[in-house]
């Protein structure tokens, strides 16, 4: 069983830096598609910016695009997002997941979905304007 652990959230203000990270507790040996997501209050997750390992493929949300950035540390096992000039839009809870995707395309943010089997516990991201 993958577990996923968030870290690196908290409260800053418009123009901000944040840098989330996500650690996998075991090998993620049988997944390929890993994303990071965002739930404001009161609405859907969704995804912001998904990496599919084979070809080290980085795909980005319109709202992430020139703002946020994803890469990965295999020794560490570990996913990052920078994100950079933050805007309260971008304020809610921040998730990673990772699951498995026959191509590349579906590892895509708008084809992603949800059904990923594996879930960190999030991390708040609060942006004051």
């Amino acid at each position: 069983q993958v577990q996923l652990v968030e870290s690196g959230g908290g409260s800053v203000q418009t123009g901000g830096s944040l840098r989330l990270a996500c650690t996998a507790t075991q090998y993620t040996w049988n997944t390929n598609c890993f994303g990071w997501f965002a739930q404001a209050p009161g609405k859907d997750r969704e995804a912001v910016a998904t990496f599919y390992s084979g070809g080290e493929i980085v795909d980005y949300g319109d709202s992430a695009k020139g703002r946020f950035a994803l890469s990965r540390d295999y020794v560490k096992k570990t996913l990052y997002l920078q994100m950079d000039d933050l805007k309260p839009d971008d304020t809610g809870m921040y998730y990673c997941a990772a699951g498995r995707r026959a191509i590349p395309d579906g590892c895509r943010v708008i084809n992603i979905g949800t059904d990923l089997p594996y879930w960190g516990q999030g991390t708040p991201v609060s942006v004051s304007s």
